[in-house]
Formats: structure tokens, C-alpha cells, sequence
């Protein structure tokens, strides 16, 4: 979408995806609704009409960020439909190739630079139904003996985190290059499941 031109009644859509490209290219320190507005060829003042300040924008984009992923890691548990284990392994590699192709989108939603998440409900909802996919298949997972027995919502911060720890590290370039060129990164995502799970998985 080309976010200089947008339809009437499209403004608020087109104020978000110009946020994402600012962060894209400026990362957050370059985010403001003055460039938001220049990004998207509106007025300065047009974003006050639906962000109060770079505070809801930030909650925007990290709502959008997060419907993104949802669909994401949705379409990966629909494609391995029956087989937990997959599920599991495909929703892992859907997260790093989301994390990968929407980068900027991606940081600002774990930035931790949203000061007040419950006084935007739209993100609350979003998020929260996107981590109980995540432990959805934890449970599936657990019935068929793939994963320990534990609280499946501690289980699922924990697989979280660590998919979520090893894509970090890829952003701040400290994975060594003996590693990365040896390894592709889905070999480096499963191996590193198969550290968590009872059986190993294999393709």
C-alpha cells in the first residue's frame, strides 16, 4: 500500500502504516506523529484526529503487529492440522519468518515502550488471543506426550521465549558466523525445539 495515498475514511489505516515504514527505516527513536504525518502526505495536525499522542500510535502499531501474527501462526497450525508436533515446529518458524519480514513492526511490539497497555483494549485482546494459540498447541503437544508435564501457560513463555531469544540475537548480530554458516536457521530452530521437547522432531 502506498501510504501517500489513501481513500477517505482510510486515514487512521494509512497514519499506521506510515508509522511502521518510519520505524522500518528510523527505528523508534525516529518516531514521532510529525513524521508519521509526512510519511503518510497529510497534514501535521491530521494525525490528532485519531492518536492523542506517539503513545496510542505505538498501541496501533503494536495491535496491528499483533493481528499480523495471529493470522500468521494461525495459517501455520491450519497447514499442519492433526499433527501436533508440526504445529509446534511450523508456528516456531512462522514467528521468526514474521519477526524477519515485518522487522520494524516486530520491535516496537516487544519493545516494552508501551507505558499503558490496559488503556488500549484493542491491544490487550489481540495479544492475549495470540499467546493462547501458543498455548493451545502446548496442550496438544502435552496430550500427545511431546512436550513435560507443566502449567501449559508457564510451558508456553518458556517455548516463547525462546524462539523469541534466538530471533534477538539474530537482530543484534551476536550469533557467530561458525554457527550461521553452518546451520540454516530452520535447522537452528528445530534443533534448538528439540531441546525443549521429548521427542525430537525431524524432517
Amino acid at each position: 500500500m502506498d501510504v501517500k495515498k489513501y481513500h477517505h475514511g482510510d486515514l487512521k489505516n494509512a497514519l499506521i502504516q506510515a508509522g511502521i515504514e518510519v520505524l522500518t527505516h528510523e527505528g523508534l527513536a525516529g518516531l514521532s506523529l510529525r513524521k508519521v504525518a509526512k510519511q503518510a502526505g497529510v497534514s501535521h495536525a491530521a494525525p490528532y484526529a485519531h492518536f492523542t499522542d506517539k503513545q496510542a500510535i505505538i498501541a496501533a502499531i503494536s495491535t496491528e503487529g499483533y493481528r499480523k501474527l495471529y493470522q500468521c501462526l494461525s495459517d501455520a497450525i491450519d497447514k499442519a492440522k492433526g499433527n501436533p508436533h508440526k504445529q509446534l515446529i511450523e508456528t516456531a518458524w512462522a514467528y521468526i519468518q514474521f519477526a524477519r519480514q515485518e522487522s520494524g513492526c516486530f520491535k516496537i511490539m516487544f519493545s516494552g515502550v508501551l507505558e499503558q497497555e490496559k488503556d488500549y483494549p484493542e491491544f490487550v485482546e489481540v495479544s492475549q488471543r495470540t499467546f493462547a494459540l501458543v498455548v493451545d498447541i502446548v496442550k496438544a503437544c502435552q496430550k500427545a506426550k511431546i512436550l513435560r508435564e507443566e502449567t501449559p501457560q508457564l510451558l508456553g513463555v518458556v517455548i516463547w521465549g525462546q524462539v523469541h531469544g534466538v530471533i534477538s540475537l539474530i537482530f543484534l548480530g551476536q550469533i557467530p558466523h561458525m554457527v550461521l554458516d553452518r546451520y540454516p536457521m530452520r535447522e537452528m530452530l528445530i534443533r534448538t525445539m528439540n531441546q525443549l521437547t521429548l521427542v525430537n522432531y525431524s524432517e
